[in-house]
């Protein structure tokens, strides 16, 4: 008896609430259009505005609390990691390793990739090879500091190259001289090389002009087995032609 009861009431608030929410969906059915597309009701409410007096349910302290760091005006916990005026933790453990903001990291180029480029015929090598070239053929993306040819696949270099490059390996030299070409390197500072890659970017003024190596540099610039720009043997061949 209690069942049967409890199933027809059921029933009919199951037949009521189905007759409401079709009624009015009914009621309230609105074209779909760009003009037409708005929030359901209840979706947002305006802010409740606090401290407007202790009837608006937020006056007085305004939901900040008690006292405290976090209840004045600009307070608050100032960044992640802070303990409150003591040494943070990330400060209180010992480091390790260092930084060094005077490095000159080199982007790497490898003989291999070097030759496929020129068997593509995205470099010419019958004309000076420069880091501008390099960069116009998107052989190395970023350079930042310079070029450095390394000696990896040297056993598959077979082109006879006249090539300018900020540093070079040994090996890398010896691959290029063994096939009959030349190899310089040469220093560039930012703004040189910046002048150098993206002249473009200087349009309407003079360019600047080369700057000489620093004094801890220029013993690598002037360095046969570097083939440096200022070393004795480049400077002979520079007169030879």
């Amino acid at each position: 008896m209690i069942r049967s009861l409890l199933s027809s009431q059921s029933k009919k608030h199951f037949r009521s609430r189905s007759f409401i929410t079709s009624t009015s969906t009914s009621t309230s059915h609105v074209p779909l259009r760009l003009n037409t597309i708005q929030d359901n009701d209840g979706a947002s409410r305006p802010r409740k505005r606090v401290g407007r007096g202790e009837g608006s349910g937020r006056g007085k302290t305004a939901g900040r609390g008690q006292k405290g760091q976090k209840s004045r005006t600009g307070g608050g916990i100032p960044y992640v990691g802070f303990e409150g005026g003591a040494t943070p933790f990330y400060k209180r453990i010992p480091k390790r390793g260092f930084v060094n903001k005077f490095a000159r990291p080199m982007t790497p180029l490898n003989l291999s990739t070097l030759q496929d480029w020129i068997e593509q015929g995205r470099i010419n090598a019958t004309e000076l090879i420069t880091m501008k070239e390099i960069y116009d053929s998107g052989l190395c993306n970023g350079i930042k500091h310079g070029v450095k040819l390394l000696g990896s696949g040297s056993e598959h270099f077979t082109s006879k190259i006249n090539i300018e490059v900020s540093q070079a390996s040994l090996s890398a030299i010896k691959a290029v001289e063994e096939q009959g070409g030349e190899i310089t390197t040469v220093y560039h500072n930012r703004l040189g090389l910046r002048a150098l890659l993206k002249p473009h970017k200087f349009e309407g003024r003079l360019l600047p002009r080369r700057a000489k190596p620093p004094p801890k540099l220029m013993e690598y610039y002037t360095n046969d087995e570097k083939r440096g720009e200022f070393s004795q043997l480049i400077q002979q061949k520079a007169l030879v032609q």
